[in-house]
């Protein structure tokens, strides 16, 4: 087999969960909001700009350990073994050959050596020269001793005896073909196993070294580009030391073996030949710096690409809610591009260098005939016979031949050593302290849960290391007792999360110093203190997991009991098990099965099952409805009893009670007190904040609180009805055809046609293929023609046609040199073209499918961009190297039996019986091979991971193209009204989510908003409102009833039309990497300057923005991760106002930004709303402030409208609203 050359999460604790992560989570993980608007400048060039560092071949198994070492000593004996199988029969076929072409020759000199003759065809001598030493065959060596005779005669004229030597080396070829191929199997078997143990260790020390990074570290890395470094360079480094590198260990085994049968046989020859071997070797390394240069080169232009494709499908309802994907289809293109020329160099690079190999294994015969006759000269006796020559030359060539066929397994093994180069340094960086946090890891370290003592800022000052002239924190010192809770408050920027981070020891001070009980914070281990701290953001971040497994991420050895006892604190269990699967429900990638609320609530009992002594509340509450609220802050005052607690909060409701009060601005300390002694400070800045948001504490009656435990209830059905079958998701088929058409099943066929525009370069690449291929029947019929010029009796003669012939080869080599180079420059351009079609064309593809798609797990955006690249990468074999070999193949077969019919039809036919088995065996293996490549992809698609074979990769993709989206995302067909004037009618709708079959959100929805109307929808978590916006979006169709834009059927109307006259803000604000002016403009061609640095004038962000050194050209980082909640929030408005939308949905819109901005920005939309009286607002809101002026406010509850009216007819109703309103202490 070896000769044939086959081919084939964060844990908040411990390592034990990492592996289940994927890195676009990395930031959320250490539940941050980063840099209080405190801007990080992104290099645009963030990738190791230091001198690449070629990985050795040992390097490559840096990962093995005493096992894997034994198991590869294993392998390499039985590569030994075959070796030794191999070169035997290398010799036998050589001794074969020598005598069927001594038998030959004939008579042709009778008449001048008769003497030799009757001695040569003595049947008694012939018999008794045979010798069963296929080493050292005595008839062959009494030839030699009269080898004018013996060229000039034939063999006895016993026919018997001719057929016994032939059968008995027969004989021993079966057996050495025997041993061999169990040698070749059992080492293929052992050095997978040990190559797959090795990889499991270094992606698992991957991720290992990854996750330990510091934030600052992780802010100026696009985490788009370690997924390509994780996913991609680890694929390439497990191919590269695979079944091919086992086959350039046999290579070398086999090179030694013939030096020394070699020089057995004749050490004059081989010599000689030895020459031609030291200028196979020279070239090797040479051309493996070179292809190893341009696939490093390759790999760095593909990162951008699929940090693109990572931040496009991670915010795809955003995307298309702009008309976003014409512009991330031209973005991603763009990059793309860049990898063409690259791929071409490297593809002709390696032409050249299999030319090169072609051309020395052809030079082989040459020079290996031409000395062999000159040795066989009359004074040279007793030293060359023609079956030493024969013996000799093949062995050489075969190890030619092995340096030409194993290009393809070379040129893995040099990408894997670039890919290496990147992995390695990321590995071999977790020692730096200047970016790691090198004692997260650190094990036998002794838990303390007793970290609660004072925590005080001391002077603290802070810049963040990349703009280091903006300070954040000035002398800033505050002290958070212990057993007590103390709050931050002030506007966006002021430093308060900052605070936070460097509790956390995400960043360390300038100057001054953070104590807890007085011991330096810095003094304590970063696990020891971690382990004592509960976080919960205003972000929640969940993983694609289960539900259970997101809590016990807080505590790695948490027992049920206490799993379920921490939901219990959230309130989270009794929704959680009215799930089907119950604590073992998936909750889908980033928790996108779930509610907002839901989400809070699952986070907090993550952060509450540690039990932690120091509790960081950062807007903890923002994101959960008035019930929930009110029933987690109440959980929330449990916890905090004889816990230190901070909480940061914007809604200074939440912070009354709390012991001490901090207002921060711009990184100082400007006000300390209770709430009451800061209220008392007439004009004061806290003072100004309460009266900004307009409430007053009332006191809860016992009504309230029995209309929140009926109203939680009643959530919990909700929940229950919404979430039946959410746990089944993943088995609901979205992509399932009941037919494929004709053309699918020829794969080949398909991507032919695909790359029909370069059918030219294809056709002169298959052209090279079809002459390569005939040159090796061409080469039989020379290697006979020289044979055969043996036979001539005069040393001269016999010197001039052997000349003659040799040289015959020499050209062939010549000619195959220049076919090679064509033939891999041509695939390579095909190749590298057909790549960035099949890209291009793919993410145009999944750009247009429904949201409901990219539900199922295994449509998760990281496993997308994992597809993206590995995939598309083993497609460009079809058309490349592979796509040639088949090519060469056929052309061979053809030119084969043509050949062999006109020469003897019999042989042929039974040549070729045998040929068809192992065309059969190789077919079952390639068969096997591609079933187990799809069972892998299924087990590893889970964590992101796909090695994927050319032709299952290929299907995957057809499947994707062939398939038809229940909305088509880029259709242009459709309605566009001239004067729309934006009335919504909600007509008897039901809704299903498509993959929660069985739970019904939406039935017999009747709801009627007039244009110009500001609408408000409220109701509890899971009532149905986030469903009514999507469906308005169109990002799923109602399952029955219809949706009217102006009395027309919503699916009727032009898709990217209706979302051009929607405008959406959502709770969770996302931005793209890019300038802010881009992202204010994002969706929108041609926009003049003005109108968006008026868009964000009228969004209260200009100023902010005007402060920024590069001012409207700063890059907001991935997913605006340089900014803070309320800074991406205000730019997410701006980027609606400039769209002028005749319908604006808002969705949370103001829940994360303090009361001053909140104030500043509701004034900001309620003067659009004046500036255009018709168009139509529609408001989700748990902060029922907010809404109190809308025309209508809607109470939600169970898919049912069940109250409707303005404020004060509600608030008179004394109904649902007005208990929400109690619960809301708002009046």
């Amino acid at each position: 087999m070896i000769s044939n050359g086959i081919s084939e999460k964060l844990n908040l604790e411990s390592i034990e969960i990492c592996e289940m992560y994927i890195f676009s989570d990395w930031r959320q993980c250490f539940t941050r909001k980063e840099n209080d608007g405190k801007y990080i400048k992104l290099d645009e060039d963030t990738e190791h700009t230091g001198k690449d560092q070629v990985v050795g071949i040992l390097q490559l198994f840096r990962f093995a350990n005493r096992i894997d070492v034994v198991l590869m000593v294993i392998t390499i004996c039985l590569a030994v073994l075959h070796v030794i199988c191999m070169l035997t029969n290398l010799i036998i076929f050589g001794r074969l050959t020598g005598i069927f072409a001594i038998e030959s020759f004939g008579n042709n000199c009778s008449d001048q050596h008769s003497a030799s003759i009757a001695l040569i065809n003595n049947n008694k001598i012939y018999t008794q020269g045979i010798d069963l030493n296929i080493w050292n065959n005595a008839l062959l060596h009494k030839l030699s001793d009269n080898i004018d005779a013996v060229l000039l005669s034939t063999l006895p004229t016993s026919i018997s005896s001719f057929q016994e030597e032939v059968m008995h080396m027969v004989h021993w070829l079966f057996i050495t073909a025997g041993v061999q191929f169990l040698a070749s199997s059992t080492a293929y078997f052992i050095w997978v196993i040990t190559v797959k143990r090795q990889i499991s260790r270094m992606s698992i020390s991957l991720f290992r070294s990854l996750v330990q990074r510091n934030i600052t570290y992780i802010d100026t890395k696009p985490t788009g580009q370690l997924n390509t470094k994780l996913f991609e360079n680890i694929a390439k480094i497990d191919k590269g030391i695979g079944y091919e590198l086992l086959t350039l260990v046999a290579m070398i085994f086999i090179v030694i073996g013939a030096l020394i049968a070699s020089f057995i046989i004749n050490w004059k020859l081989t010599l000689i030949m030895l020459c031609l071997m030291s200028l196979v070797i020279g070239s090797s390394f040479m051309f493996s710096k070179l292809i190893a240069k341009e696939a490093r080169n390759e790999l760095k232009t593909y990162w951008k690409a699929g940090q693109i494709a990572q931040e496009v499908f991670s915010s795809l309802r955003t995307v298309l809610s702009l008309n976003g994907s014409k512009f991330e289809r031209k973005r991603y293109e763009r990059e793309l591009y860049t990898t063409h020329w690259s791929s071409i160099r490297q593809g002709a690079i390696f032409g050249v260098f299999t030319g090169w190999l072609s051309l020395i294994s052809y030079l082989v015969y040459t020079v290996g005939f031409i000395f062999g006759s000159l040795l066989m000269g009359n004074n040279l006796h007793h030293t060359l016979t023609i079956s030493d020559i024969l013996v000799i030359v093949s062995i050489f060539a075969r190890c030619m031949g092995y340096f030409n066929f194993v290009g393809p397994f070379f040129q893995s093994l040099s990408e894997a050593q670039g890919a290496a180069s990147a992995v390695f340094q990321l590995i071999d960086e977790s020692n730096d302290t200047s970016i790691n946090e090198t004692d997260v890891w650190k094990e036998n370290i002794e838990s303390i849960h007793n970290i609660n003592g004072d925590v005080e800022f001391d002077n603290v000052n802070f810049i963040y290391p990349s703009r280091k002239e903006a300070p954040v924190l000035h002398n800033l010192s505050l002290i958070a007792r212990a057993g007590q809770t103390t709050a931050l408050v002030g506007s966006s920027g002021s430093g308060k999360s900052t605070c936070i981070s460097m509790l956390l020891r995400y960043y360390e001070p300038s100057s001054g110093r953070i104590t807890i009980e007085g011991r330096p914070i810095t003094d304590y281990n970063v696990q020891q203190l971690r382990q004592n701290i509960g976080i919960v953001s205003q972000e929640p971040i969940l993983f694609g997991t289960s539900i259970y497994e997101n809590i016990r991420f807080g505590k790695v050895n948490a027992t049920r009991t206490e799993i379920e006892q921490a939901a219990q604190e959230a309130n989270a269990h009794h929704f959680i098990m009215q799930l089907p699967d119950k604590y073992e429900t998936l909750v889908g990638e980033r928790g996108i099965q779930l509610s907002g609320g839901e989400k809070q609530r699952i986070a907090l009992a993550r952060a509450l099952v540690k039990n932690p002594t120091l509790l960081l509340l950062d807007e903890a509450t923002s994101a959960l409805d008035n019930v929930s609220e009110k029933l987690v802050q109440e959980a929330l005052d449990r916890a905090c009893k004889g816990r230190t607690t901070i909480v940061v909060a914007h809604r200074l409701t939440t912070i009354q009670n709390a012991h001490q009060i901090y207002v921060l601005d711009n990184g100082s300390v400007i006000e300390q007190g209770t709430h009451e002694t800061l209220m008392a400070k007439e004009g004061g800045k806290y003072q100004t904040m309460v009266k900004s948001q307009r409430m007053e504490k009332i006191d809860d009656d016992k009504d309230g609180i029995l209309s929140i435990q009926k109203a939680t209830e009643e959530e919990e059905k909700s929940i229950f009805e919404r979430s039946r079958s959410l746990s089944d998701s993943q088995m609901v088929d979205l992509n399932k055809q009941t037919s494929k058409s004709f053309m699918h099943r020829f794969v080949v066929l398909r991507l032919l046609s695909m790359s029909s525009p370069e059918w030219i370069t294809i056709l002169i690449a298959s052209i090279a293929c079809i002459l390569n291929g005939g040159a090796q029947p061409l080469f039989a019929f020379l290697l006979a023609r020289i044979i055969n010029q043996f036979k001539y009796c005069s040393n001269s003669e016999r010197r001039h046609h052997v000349l003659i012939s040799s040289l015959m080869f020499l050209f062939l080599g010549i000619i195959l040199f220049i076919l090679r180079f064509f033939q891999y420059t041509a695939f390579a351009i095909a190749g590298s073209k057909l790549t960035q079609r099949i890209r291009s064309k793919a993410f145009a593809c999944l750009l247009r499918q429904e949201v409901a798609y990219f539900d199922r797990p295994e449509n998760s955006s990281g496993a997308i961009c994992v597809r993206l690249s590995s995939d598309a990468s083993a497609i460009k074999d079809i058309t490349g190297s592979r796509f040639g070999a088949i090519c060469e193949s056929i052309a061979l077969s053809f030119f084969g039996i043509l050949f062999g019919c006109l020469l003897s039809w019999q042989l042929t036919l039974i040549v070729f019986c045998a040929v068809f088995i192992q065309c059969t065996v190789t077919y079952v293996d390639m068969s096997l091979r591609i079933r187990l490549n799809k069972q892998s992809r299924q087990i590893s698609g889970r964590a992101s991971t796909v090695s994927s074979e050319s032709v299952s990769s290929a299907e995957a993709f057809f499947d994707l193209f062939d398939r038809k989206p229940a909305i088509d995302n880029a259709s242009t067909e459709g309605q566009e009204l001239a004067d729309f004037r934006g009335e919504i009618k909600f007509d008897q709708v039901k809704f299903i989510y498509p993959t929660r079959s069985t739970s019904i959100v939406l039935n017999k929805f009747q709801w009627n908003i007039k244009p110009g109307q500001r609408v408000a929808l409220v109701g509890t978590s899971g009532c149905g409102k986030s469903t009514i916006i999507q469906l308005l979006e169109r990002f799923y169709d109602v399952t029955s009833g219809r949706i009217l834009l102006d009395g027309i059927n919503i699916r009727r109307l032009n898709l990217q039309w209706v979302r051009s006259h929607i405008g959406l803000v959502s709770q969770e604000p996302i931005l793209f990497d890019l300038t802010i002016a881009e992202n204010i403009a994002y969706g929108l061609e041609n926009v003049p300057m003005e109108d968006i640095i008026n868009a964000a004038r009228r969004a209260n962000i200009h100023q902010f923005i005007d402060q920024l050194p590069q001012g409207y050209e700063t890059k907001v980082g991935l997913k605006g991760s340089f900014l803070s909640g309320g800074e991406k929030q205000r730019i997410a408005i701006a980027r609606i106002i400039l769209r002028r939308p005749k319908i604006l949905l808002l969705d949370e819109a103001t829940s994360a930004m303090d009361s001053y901005n909140e104030q500043l920005v509701q004034e900001a939309l309620e003067q659009a709303q004046t500036e255009d009286p018709s168009r139509t607002s529609l408001i989700i809101a748990h902060r029922l402030s907010t809404i109190r002026s809308c025309d209508s406010i809607c109470v939600l509850d169970r898919g049912h409208i069940v109250e409707t009216g303005t404020h004060t007819e509600l608030t008179q109703r004394r109904g649902a609203y007005h208990k929400m309103l109690l619960q809301n202490n708002l009046q």
